[in-house]
Order: C-alpha cells, then sequence, then structure tokens
C-alpha cells in the first residue's frame, strides 16, 4: 500500500493546503513564486508517480483511486483560492473568467459521480486524448496565472492596455481548458446516457 507512487499521491494531496496557504495573499510576489514552484512539484510528482508504477508493474487499487482524486483537489483548491483573491480577472469582461473556472469544476464533479455510476454497473470509460489536452491547458492555465502573480513586472504594452504575460496567456488557457471540458464532459455524458434506464 505505501509503494512509492502511493507515497507521491498522497504528498500531492498533503501539500494542497499548503499551496493554498501560499496563494492567499495575491500581493505577497514571494510566497506566489513559493506556490509555483509546489505547484510545479506536484504536476512532476503527478507524472512519474504513473509512470513509476505502471513501468515497476506497482500499479495498486489505492494508486488507482486516490491518482484522480488528488489532481482533482489540487485543480479546485487552486481555482477556489484564485476566485476568493481576485485573481480570475482581466481587461474588458473583469471577473467574468470565473465562469471558465465554474465550468471545469461542475465537470470535474459531474464526470467523478458518472464514473462512479458506470463503475458500479462495470462499464469502464477511457481517457480519451481530447480529455488529457483539456488537463494540459488546465494545468498550464492555473501555474500561468499562479506566475503571474509572482512577476506582476511581466507586462506587455499593447497601446490601449497593459497584460501581464503570464497572467493573460492563464486566463486565455484557462477558456481553452473550458471549451474543451464542455467537449469531453458531453462524451462522457453520451455514454453514461446509454447505460441508463
Amino acid at each position: 500500500m505505501l509503494t512509492l507512487p502511493n507515497l507521491l499521491t498522497l504528498s500531492r494531496i498533503f501539500a494542497v493546503p499548503l499551496l493554498a496557504f501560499l496563494l492567499w495573499w495575491p500581493r505577497w510576489e514571494a510566497g506566489y513564486g513559493l506556490a509555483f514552484a509546489l505547484y510545479s512539484l506536484m504536476g512532476i510528482t503527478d507524472y512519474f508517480d504513473g509512470y513509476i508504477a505502471r513501468s515497476s508493474g506497482a500499479v495498486s487499487r489505492l494508486g488507482v483511486f486516490l491518482d484522480p482524486i488528488a489532481d482533482k483537489i489540487m485543480v479546485a483548491a487552486v481555482i477556489l483560492v484564485l476566485t476568493a483573491q481576485g485573481v480570475l480577472k482581466g481587461p474588458y469582461v473583469g471577473d467574468a473568467h470565473v465562469i471558465a473556472g465554474l465550468i471545469i469544476l461542475v465537470r470535474e464533479i459531474a464526470v467523478s459521480g458518472l464514473r462512479e455510476f458506470l463503475g458500479g454497473i462495470q462499464v469502464s470509460v477511457p481517457v480519451s486524448r481530447l480529455a488529457k489536452w483539456k488537463t494540459t491547458f488546465q494545468l498550464v492555465s492555473l501555474g500561468a496565472l499562479i506566475l503571474g502573480h509572482a512577476m506582476p513586472w511581466w507586462n506587455l504594452d499593447l497601446g490601449a492596455i497593459t497584460v501581464n504575460v503570464p497572467h493573460t496567456v492563464g486566463l486565455t488557457t484557462l477558456w481553452a481548458a473550458a471549451v474543451l471540458t464542455l467537449i469531453t464532459g458531453w462524451d462522457y455524458l453520451r455514454v453514461g446516457l446509454k447505460h441508463m434506464d
């Protein structure tokens, strides 16, 4: 049970409160720098726990259960704290970027429930290539949003407005993730509806 892959997964879960603490003060640039480093480390462990488990034949039921939960806890915590601290704001539309975060959270909850339902009737839903792209955009977006507050001086003058480069990348990829979230969520729902009375 306490294999290296499982310990890496558990470390991600236990690191979430520290990550949330570091993100709590948007004007604390050093805190956001530390948060970005921790977030990146958590992303690296996410890759390596799966790689080590598969290559060493140490895939366990606990690992299969915990890995997606660890990812969802991390993503949900970051989105919620960034929303609470007003980080999900941008030019022209203000805090409407929160909608993209909300779409991602709703989809994660809905798909988790759907997977639990389908698992109960012995139906598995493989992760699609599009869903992997969604995850990639999601992780890049949250990392970029954190980095933007760690480096508030990394700006680009566009004439009418001045934008923070990583923050703008973060908001753009957050919307890309939200669009892919809707598409992949609908794909999962269609599979689920086939097995519902």
